[in-house]
């Protein structure tokens, strides 16, 4: 099978890395890739924003299938074009990937089809989404609708941070995306992420997780995009996961092929475990980014069957297999992440790859033959062990064998499931 994949994150390339074990695979393409993708596939120069040259570039390659990677294409409807082609496409039609587009239009859907979650309100100015803040009260939620690159939320714990957040989003801090405001409940509990495979009448659970969001030790300072994540979640009981399917999952599903938008991708949950059970935060339409990482590193089956029988309609003919031994990824970003940080900063040397062990590439380049970060989030460092502690210990060994002066990280990823281990 030849295969495209779309992207260049450490998503991406944890996904290449898998992609490329499979035994059915005969050729990996990747665009736009990065250095350590470059290991696992060759590079092509394509603008992915183009869908007319990604469609002609599958055409003159035979490609059999396509990945995509990221949620913007998604939006954008790259999937779509790439069906209407006859060619099969990894990743939900633009109507069915609203649910990570439109935050508000999730939060409709919930509310139609009874699933879980904080109430809300939608918004399109200020002065009255502060006014309902102002009636509601803290601590209380504020997004921005659209796409913000995971920047767009604030859980603000005081009104004087509400109402700053509904300023940020109508000011422009987040470009169209924060034209539509939705403010909804904070819920109290904790987060855990859930990934399901989806193609669009069958559904394929696969594993949990929890990401730290937070840019400091201690779960402290602004929201990133993600500072590290390990798999599974130990607050996702088989109980949990159960209602999780019940309650949020299948009747999403089946809502979204009722409303005339078939889901074919991956549906990863943000959950909010409270005392009530699970409840939805957020959908997003693709795998994680640190997530996905740790969700490679413990998959035992060849991947390539199974997103395959997403996008084609066959789900109930695959299953997956999972290591028990938990995995956990470190990130390591450009210093000044989330704010300003120089980039093309070099990178002396990285540790090789072991069993279990893995540096992914997330914002890198080669300039002039020297490996440069290129992005805020720059290499992932993931490990499988025989528990959070060991593979925590793995994953910060190899931290540490990175040679990047203009690296840092947390230093404690992993800290609730390690406590939890302790006798």
């Amino acid at each position: 099978m030849k295969v495209l994949l779309i992207g260049s994150g450490g998503r991406e390339h944890a996904l290449a890395w898998k992609i490329a074990q499979s035994p059915l695979l005969t050729k990996l393409y990747a665009a736009p890739g990065n250095p350590g993708i470059a290991e696992e596939a060759e590079l092509v120069t394509l603008d992915t924003d183009d869908h007319a040259a990604v469609v002609a570039f599958c055409k003159d390659k035979a490609i059999d299938f396509v990945v995509v990677g990221p949620e913007a294409p998604l939006v954008a409807g790259i999937a779509d074009r790439l069906r209407e082609a006859g060619i099969a496409v990894f990743g939900p039609s633009a109507a069915a990937a609203q649910l990570e587009g439109s935050k508000g239009f999730t939060k409709d859907v919930c509310a139609r089809f009874n699933i879980p979650t904080g109430a809300y309100q939608r918004f399109n100015n200020a002065p009255k989404a502060k006014a309902y803040v102002r009636e509601q009260g803290a601590p209380i939620v504020i997004k921005a609708d659209g796409l913000a690159a995971g920047k767009g939320v604030t859980v603000a714990m005081t009104l004087d941070e509400a109402l700053s957040a509904i300023d940020d989003c109508f000011e422009g801090a987040f470009g169209a995306a924060g034209a539509e405001v939705v403010v909804e409940a904070f819920l109290d509990g904790e987060e855990a992420s859930f990934f399901c495979l989806s193609d669009g009448k069958s559904l394929l659970p696969l594993a949990t997780a929890q990401d730290h969001k937070r840019v400091g030790d201690g779960d402290t300072g602004p929201n990133t995009g993600g500072m590290g994540a390990y798999s599974p979640a130990p607050v996702m009981t088989a109980e949990m996961v159960e209602r999780t399917m019940k309650e949020i999952i299948e009747p999403t599903m089946r809502g979204m092929a009722e409303m005339g938008h078939p889901f074919q991708g991956v549906f990863f949950a943000g959950l909010m475990i409270t005392e009530k059970g699970p409840e939805l935060i957020e959908y997003n339409v693709r795998f994680g980014d640190p997530e996905c990482q740790v969700l490679m590193m413990r998959l035992k089956s060849d991947l390539l069957p199974i997103l395959y029988a997403s996008a084609t309609g066959t789900l109930d003919q695959v299953s997956a297999k999972w290591s028990d031994d938990p995995a956990l990824t470190v990130v390591l970003a450009s210093k000044g992440y989330p704010g300003a940080y120089d980039k093309a900063t070099p990178i002396a040397a990285l540790p090789l790859a072991g069993d279990g062990a893995k540096v992914f590439h997330a914002g890198t380049a080669l300039q002039g033959g020297q490996l440069v970060a290129t992005g805020g989030r720059v290499l992932n460092a993931t490990a499988r062990g025989a528990t959070v502690g060991k593979a925590q210990a793995e994953a910060y060994r190899l931290v540490d064998a990175v040679e990047w002066a203009n690296g840092f990280c947390r230093r404690d990823i992993g800290w609730r499931a390690i406590s939890r281990e302790k006798p």
